[in-house]
């Protein structure tokens, strides 16, 4: 099926990122290209008493370099990083919002959770007797997950399409196909999308804990997270947050902006299975990323790279692996499949943000970054991982996947940009 020519086409022309690896995209694609791992001990509290005494924090983070003081107080922090984020999209876009219609702009941005520390922070403040009078009140408007998008537009004056999606660790990756589509159909010009989460705190290391979902290999946390590697144990928290400027392709022509790549297509399925396990043998993965495939109107011999979801969970990279051999058959062992969470951690809602701007420079630069910590082959995952160093790889169409809790599956194809295709 060819490339429908009423729909429009849509290019990346900005990016940002804040992340455990770097606060910026040049850092963090150096980081990822030198196999670097974000993981450490837990320092925003004290978790001497989880199970679980690691993660991947951001540092070095100063929200004071992208707002003023009163936003940065006012906001939670899975919020402040959607801005800072932003602030480094639009600046990489080379956008000049005096020349633009601010009402063809539009922002989404999501977060799985929400402001997760906010909730915490308040909710003590009740329990520990000081009563409901000494609730803040911008506590409700600190926690709800569609105020970083909101926030984002009253900073810039963007009037265009505005709200936040959530989908668990699919809920970024849903921002920006939901974006696409919007310029797509002609409701904006230029979105401003993406996704964040901070939810590195009591509750959310807890939570997680209680489900087993995280590895526990506290004497060794840049080893713990080894996605498709044998003796995976589980995930490790991430944080931080991601932009992507995205524009119709003849506004960007007009502004001589560059582009990064071209979003070819997307794919999105329910699993409608389980809450928490993917489908048997990634049956929803398998018709997304076929959605995906098809909806750029190429075949599964054109796809180069997979950035997959790769959480490092048991159950979950095997289901993905069996997904792609299923998706792209005897070609599965020539793509570059490879897992970012095994250095940045597993950043739920802000994970599809960050890994299409990893997938979108290895378009780039034909280069793939390493799935790091792979040391003992699983027979059930048999793919080429690209393990613990990156490879040159000529990559001209990829696929980055995204699955969220509740059987929620995306799937973004990411293309190099050819003025005719």
């Amino acid at each position: 099926m060819a490339f429908d020519a009423i729909k429009r086409r849509v290019v990346v022309t900005g990016m940002g990122v804040i992340t455990p690896l770097g606060n910026t995209v040049s850092e963090y694609w150096q980081a990822l290209m030198e196999g670097k791992s974000g993981a450490g001990p837990i320092t925003l509290f004290d978790a001497s008493a989880y199970e679980t005494t690691f993660a991947c924090e951001v540092k070095g983070f100063d929200p004071l370099k992208y707002m003023d003081r009163k936003l940065a107080q006012r906001a939670d922090l899975f919020a402040l990083y959607g801005i800072a984020a932003c602030v480094e999209a639009m600046n990489d876009s080379g956008l000049n919002l005096e020349n633009e219609d601010r009402e063809r702009i539009g922002v989404i941005y999501g977060s799985g959770i929400g402001g997760m520390w906010t909730y915490h922070k308040q909710f003590m403040n009740f329990v520990e007797g000081k009563g409901p009078r000494q609730i803040s009140p911008f506590f409700i408007p600190m926690l709800i997950p569609d105020i970083a998008a909101g926030r984002i537009s009253m900073i810039y004056g963007l009037k265009g399409v505005n709200y936040a999606t959530v989908s668990a660790c699919a809920t970024s990756s849903h921002s920006i196909g939901n974006a696409f589509i919007h310029i797509q159909r002609g409701d904006a010009d230029v979105m401003v999308t993406g996704g964040g989460e901070a939810s590195i705190c009591p509750m959310g290391v807890g939570g997680f804990n209680s489900l087993r979902a995280l590895s526990t290999r506290n004497d060794a946390p840049q080893k713990a997270s080894r996605p498709f590697d044998k003796n995976r144990d589980g995930f490790v928290m991430g944080e931080g947050g991601g932009i992507l400027i995205l524009e119709e392709l003849g506004h960007a022509r007009k502004r001589d902006a560059k582009i990064y790549a071209e979003i070819g297509g997307i794919g999105y399925s329910g699993d409608a299975h389980h809450i928490t396990e993917p489908a048997p043998g990634g049956e929803g993965a398998v018709r997304a990323m076929r959605i995906a495939i098809r909806d750029a109107g190429l075949t599964p011999d054109d796809i180069d790279h997979v950035n997959s979801h790769g959480t490092s969970t048991p159950p979950g990279d095997k289901s993905e692996t069996a997904a792609i051999k299923t998706v792209f058959g005897e070609h599965a062992k020539k793509i570059a499949v490879n897992s970012t969470k095994s250095m940045t951690g597993h950043l739920l809602g802000a994970a599809g943000a960050i890994e299409s701007v990893a997938t979108i420079l290895a378009i780039q630069h034909n280069r793939v970054h390493p799935t790091i910590n792979y040391e003992t082959p699983d027979p059930e995952c048999d793919l080429n991982y690209i393990p613990n160093h990156a490879q040159d790889w000529k990559v001209d169409a990829a696929i980055t996947n995204t699955f969220g809790f509740g059987g929620h599956n995306a799937s973004l194809l990411f293309r190099r940009y050819q003025e005719n295709h």
